[in-house]
């Protein structure tokens, strides 16, 4: 039997979680939470909530000109507070629907799997409403696949972004990704340069703190930490969290704040203490614009629409 069950994952049905274990690695997806709560890897905590859709970029100048910001708004809001409405699971292939308490009970300690599909749907508070799909994907090594679906629906205004939050327990202290040099956005990267790149997560010094630190096109990203939250990291050895593309390329910013908290600070002084990661992979991103000085409109090509669907997934590995 142990032979049969080599590599296989470990499953834990909890009352409200589900556990997903294997070599090196151990997951847990929270039914409360609405999320994948804990990402662990050679023994370090890779989150400090779970990850979220997001659909907000902090306002540029060239945002606030051309009035984007009272147009699309609403976004902000479902940024911020967003519900989760349904959550399955599936275990090779098989539907289990939802096994919380009770129906756990049926399980035993030593459950194991190849695959396992944990798969959360969000609602916004945007008038109307709309859904998005969040579906992690864990195979015997440990990889997940991460499915992002939002549900497009008529009556909404643009978007700023689409995409997944990631928020760390500590500071990153770089990152290395293969793809566009410098700041890209998808109106602004065509003097950028295809290859490796090393960065350290930083706000750029705009005298109104804004959004920055996109990056277009990316192949892969590796975030290096040598700290943890309960500083049970003795050795300060650099641990590493590697995100691949699945198939189409993704954009990202890595930075030491939200989208909230940046938009709340008129100066540089007025941002809190860089204590955390803001990591968010994105799928689709609006142009910054910036045509004649600030204030005029994106192109029309570089806008995203909220009444279309709009899909992408990544690996974490």
């Amino acid at each position: 039997m142990e032979n049969m069950n080599k590599g296989s994952l470990k499953v834990v049905y909890g009352d409200c979680t589900l556990g997903v274990s294997g070599e090196g690695f151990s997951y847990i997806f929270s039914y409360a939470a609405g999320g994948m709560e804990s990402l662990v890897k050679d023994g370090i905590e890779w989150l400090y909530r779970c990850p979220k859709p997001t659909f907000w970029r902090a306002v540029t100048d060239n945002d606030r000109g051309n009035g984007f910001h009272l147009k699309s708004g609403s976004w902000l809001a479902a940024d911020m507070f967003i519900r989760c409405i349904e959550k399955r699971v599936i275990v090779d292939g098989k539907d289990l629907g939802l096994p919380c308490a009770p129906e756990n009970n049926r399980f035993s300690s030593r459950e194991v799997a190849n695959k396992v599909q944990v798969i959360f749907t969000y609602e916004t508070i945007t008038c109307p409403k709309t859904t998005v799909d969040v579906a992690y994907t864990v195979d015997i090594n440990g990889e997940i696949l991460v499915e992002n679906r939002y549900h497009g629906k008529e009556g909404l205004p643009e978007l700023p972004v689409f995409g997944l939050r990631i928020i760390m327990p500590t500071l990153v202290k770089k990152y290395q990704y293969e793809g566009l040099s410098g700041e890209t956005y998808p109106d602004r990267k065509t003097g950028a340069q295809k290859g490796i790149y090393i960065e350290k997560p930083h706000m750029v010094p705009h005298l109104v703190p804004q959004e920055c630190g996109m990056h277009m096109d990316t192949e892969w990203l590796a975030v290096y930490r040598n700290t943890a939250l309960d500083n049970s990291n003795k050795d300060s050895r650099n641990h590493m969290l590697k995100i691949h593309r699945n198939q189409e390329k993704f954009h990202f910013s890595c930075l030491p704040y939200t989208a909230c908290e940046i938009e709340n600070a008129t100066h540089q002084e007025e941002l809190p203490p860089s204590r955390r990661t803001v990591l968010c992979i994105y799928g689709a991103t609006r142009g910054v614009g910036g045509i004649n000085s600030w204030g005029a409109d994106v192109e029309e090509k570089y806008h995203v629409s909220a009444q279309e669907d709009i899909n992408f997934s990544f690996v974490i590995c």
